[in-house]
C-alpha cells in the first residue's frame, strides 16, 4: 500500500517555504491506518519489544494503537507539568527556544525493551530527548518507528546506534 498517497501535503504551513505533511488524512482512512499500525507492529515484534512509548502529542496517536495491537502497555511522554506523579525530565533545543519532556519515574523498568513511536522524524530533537528519558530510567531502546521521515533533515544521524524504521520517506 502506498501510504504517501494518503498523506496531505500543505504548502507554506506553518510558515512560508514549509511543506507540512498532514497525517490526518491517512488516519481518517481505516484501511491505511490499520496497515500503518500493522507495519509498525511487525517492526516492533522483530525488536522483541516489551512496552511502547510515545511523545506528546502526535506520538500518542501512533504509540497507543501500536501498543494495543501488540498487547503491550503504553507509556506517554508528556510536556512539562502534565504528569501527576514523580517524573524525570529532559530539556531540549527547538528552532526558536527550548522545550521539556517528562516521563513518570516508574513508567519503565530497568532492562525493559522499549519501542518508541512518533509521527515524524525531522531534526531529531524531540525523539532524541525521548530516548534519553527511556535510558535514564534504565530502559533499552529496542527500536524507534515513525510514520514519516524527512530524509533531507539530519534526524536519523542523531539516532545512530538505534534501529530506526519509517513507513514513508520524503
Amino acid at each position: 500500500m502506498d501510504l504517501k498517497n494518503k498523506i496531505r501535503v500543505i504548502p507554506d504551513f506553518p510558515e512560508p517555504g514549509i511543506r507540512f505533511k498532514d497525517i490526518t488524512t491517512l488516519l481518517q482512512d481505516g484501511e491505511s491506518f490499520k496497515y500503518a499500525i500493522d507495519k509498525m507492529a511487525e517492526f516492533a515484534r522483530n525488536q522483541n519489544a516489551e512496552i511502547v512509548a510515545g511523545p506528546e502529542a502526535r506520538g500518542f496517536v501512533l504509540a497507543a494503537p501500536l501498543a494495543y495491537a501488540m498487547g503491550l502497555g503504553f507509556v506517554p511522554i508528556r510536556k512539562a507539568g502534565k504528569l501527576p506523579g514523580d517524573t524525570v525530565s529532559v530539556s531540549y533545543e527547538l528552532e526558536y527556544g527550548k522545550d521539556m519532556l517528562e516521563i513518570h519515574r516508574d513508567a519503565i523498568k530497568p532492562g525493559q525493551r522499549v519501542i518508541i513511536a512518533d509521527d515524524l522524524l525531522a531534526t531529531g530533537g524531540t525523539i532524541k530527548s525521548t530516548v534519553r528519558l527511556v535510558e535514564e530510567l534504565g530502559g533499552v531502546v529496542a527500536g524507534i518507528t515513525f510514520m514519516i521521515e524527512l530524509s533531507y533533515l539530519p534526524g536519523r544521524e542523531k539516532l545512530n546506534g538505534y534501529e530506526v524504521f519509517s513507513l514513508v520517506q520524503y
